[in-house]
């Protein structure tokens, strides 16, 4: 870890990103020779709702991050925090945990949601690569009598190097997707479309990744939940690149009414309705190439 902070000139390194309400994440990062300190003071304070996140999720964002810096097969490990200093304020990434259970902060949304968020700030004040999607797009359906909970890939953002994958999960992401087979054997819903979004991914030098396309067919009454994030702006491109276009997840009404979700929102759901959700595409890097004109000059 302290050799691969010496890739990094000493000094300040900073970045600002805000989550789909508003809510500010900022992070301070400053490198002498080989240790590293990150402060996230001027972050939001507590969560009204479940963004919050806890100090073990954001050492889990740091180490993660961290680790993207050593070109050695590593396992993740504590030791990689060593040289490095966190400094978490009260607030939104260091809720309080009063003795009453009833009077603590949730932190679901931290957990799946807030913590791409950081590991793209982090990334951002870095300059490593652009945002990936941000997001696990957490699709949650169910009655009384079954529950379902899936989370959906979309775009990584782009390097000085590399072009972003498409349709795939990034960072802080662990799961695999149903098999429709399965999913339709078993629930009431038909996969009327699992596809990449084409051109979603933010252009420049190196192109972010695409998106997926995924709509659902509901053959019963349901109550439908989602949890994302960039659904208000898209994720950002470096050094001249694009954004990547920003998510967005509607219901179509059997009658075809369409129903536009926001970023964390909820319906109940019949029978004939469908629920169509398009993921982010991630970010580009650099400028995107200029193209000649048709004389060729």
């Amino acid at each position: 870890m302290r050799n691969a902070l010496h890739q990094f000139p000493d000094g300040r390194y900073q970045a600002t990103e805000e989550l789909d309400d508003g809510s500010p994440l900022e992070v301070t990062i400053e490198v002498r020779r080989d240790s590293m300190s990150l402060d996230f003071t001027g972050s939001a304070p507590v969560h009204i709702g479940n963004l919050n996140a806890t100090p073990a999720i954001v050492r889990s964002v740091v180490i993660y991050v961290l680790r993207l810096l050593v070109n050695e097969p590593l396992p993740l490990n504590e030791g990689l925090l060593r040289p490095v200093e966190l400094r978490l304020p009260e607030g939104l990434l260091n809720p309080p945990f009063p003795p009453n259970p009833a009077a603590a902060p949730a932190v679901v949304g931290g957990n799946v949601e807030t913590s791409q968020r950081l590991v793209g700030l982090l990334l951002k004040a870095l300059g490593v690569a652009a945002s990936s999607q941000g997001t696990m797009n957490n699709v949650l359906f169910g009655t009384e009598h079954f529950g379902y909970y899936e989370t959906v890939g979309g775009g990584c953002g782009a390097t000085a190097s590399c072009h972003g994958e498409s349709a795939v999960h990034s960072h802080m992401t662990n799961t695999r997707i149903t098999d429709p087979e399965i999913l339709e054997h078993r629930y009431p819903v038909r996969v009327r479309r699992f596809a990449v979004r084409t051109g979603s991914g933010g252009a420049g030098r190196y192109r972010g990744g695409d998106g997926i396309v995924r709509e659902l067919e509901f053959l019963a009454p349901v109550a439908l939940s989602v949890l994302s994030q960039h659904r208000t702006r898209g994720p950002y491109g470096l050094a001249g690149g694009e954004p990547g276009q920003p998510g967005r997840q509607r219901v179509v009404r059997a009658d075809g009414e369409v129903e536009i979700l926001d970023a964390l929102d909820e319906r109940e759901l019949e029978a004939g309705d469908r629920f169509i959700l398009e993921t982010p595409g991630g970010g580009g890097y650099g400028e995107p190439a200029r193209a000649l004109d048709t004389l060729g000059t």
